[in-house]
C-alpha cells in the first residue's frame, strides 16, 4: 500500500497549482511582504538617466510629479520579483568578470554607489559599476560597466541587433552616464536569465546624443516644476505605446 504524500497539498501532477491551498496562500504572503515593501520606499524626488531613453516626454512628466498610475496599472509584486533578481544576476556577472581578471569596481571605498547628480540634484544617475583595468582585449580603461538580466527573446534581439537599436533606453541611460561622469567607453553587459549566456558590448560616447538627451531631461524638469504637460507622443490614444502607458486614461482625458 502507498502512502499518497500529497495529499491536502494542492498539488496534481502535470495541473497548475489552483484555489487558495498552502502554495497560493504562501505566494499572497510573499506578494504583500513585496508590495508593503515598496510602499514604505520613499518615490523618487528626480528624473533618472535609467528613464531619459522613454520615447514620451509626457509620461516623464506624470512619473516625476509622482501622477497616481490608472487603476489596475500599479508596479504589481511579479515586477518587483524581477527586479530583485536583475541585482542578483548583476552579482554573479560581477564576480565571474573578476574571476577572469577585470578590476570592476561597484562602490565607493565609502561604500557608495557611483553616481552623478545634475540640475540641483534633479537630474541623477547610478551607474552598476566601473572597470579601471582589464585583460588587453582591445578596450582603453577605465570604462563604466552596465548590466541588464534579460529573457531569450529580449537577449537574442540585443545579441543580433545591437543595444542602439534592440533597447534604446538603455542605450540612453548610458550615453547620458558617460556624458556627465566624463567617461568615453560603457562596456555593456547583458545575461540571459534562461541560459546565464553572456553578452557583451562596448558603447561609446555620442555627444551630440548625449546632449539631445540632456536637453529633453532640461525641458521635462521645466514642465514638471511649472505644472505643464509636454504634448502627447502620438495623436490618437490606439498607438501602440499609450496602448501600454499606465497613464493612458489620465492623458487621454486631460486637455492637449
Amino acid at each position: 500500500m502507498l502512502l499518497d504524500l500529497n495529499h491536502g497539498s494542492d498539488f496534481i501532477y502535470g495541473r497548475p497549482t489552483q484555489g487558495e491551498g498552502p502554495a497560493a496562500r504562501i505566494n499572497a504572503l510573499i506578494d504583500a511582504a513585496l508590495t508593503a515593501e515598496r510602499e514604505h520606499t520613499p518615490p523618487r524626488d528626480y528624473l533618472g538617466a535609467s528613464r531619459i531613453g522613454e520615447p514620451c516626454a509626457r509620461r516623464l512628466v506624470y512619473e516625476i510629479t509622482h501622477a497616481p498610475p490608472d487603476e489596475g496599472c500599479e508596479v504589481d509584486a511579479a515586477a518587483l520579483r524581477i527586479f530583485e533578481a536583475g541585482h542578483l544576476f548583476e552579482r554573479l556577472s560581477a564576480r565571474w568578470l573578476r574571476a577572469a581578471g577585470f578590476d570592476l569596481r561597484t562602490e565607493r571605498r565609502d561604500g557608495s554607489q557611483f553616481s552623478f547628480s545634475a540640475a540641483g540634484g534633479r537630474l541623477r544617475g547610478h551607474i552598476d559599476g566601473v572597470i579601471v583595468d582589464g585583460p588587453a582585449i582591445g578596450i582603453a580603461w577605465p570604462a563604466l560597466w552596465e548590466h541588464k538580466a534579460l529573457n531569450a527573446k529580449s537577449w537574442n534581439d540585443l545579441v543580433k541587433r545591437g543595444l542602439a537599436a534592440s533597447k534604446p533606453i538603455y542605450f540612453a541611460q548610458v550615453q547620458l552616464y558617460m556624458a556627465y561622469l566624463e567617461v568615453e567607453t560603457t562596456f555593456f553587459t547583458a545575461l540571459n536569465k534562461d541560459t546565464q549566456a553572456l553578452h557583451h558590448e562596448v558603447v561609446a560616447l555620442d555627444p551630440a546624443q548625449a546632449q539631445a538627451l540632456s536637453d529633453k531631461a532640461v525641458a521635462i524638469l521645466r514642465a514638471a516644476e511649472s505644472g505643464e504637460l509636454l504634448p502627447r507622443i502620438a495623436a490618437a490614444s490606439d498607438f501602440y505605446l499609450c496602448r501600454a502607458c499606465p497613464y493612458a486614461r489620465r492623458c487621454w482625458e486631460a486637455g492637449a
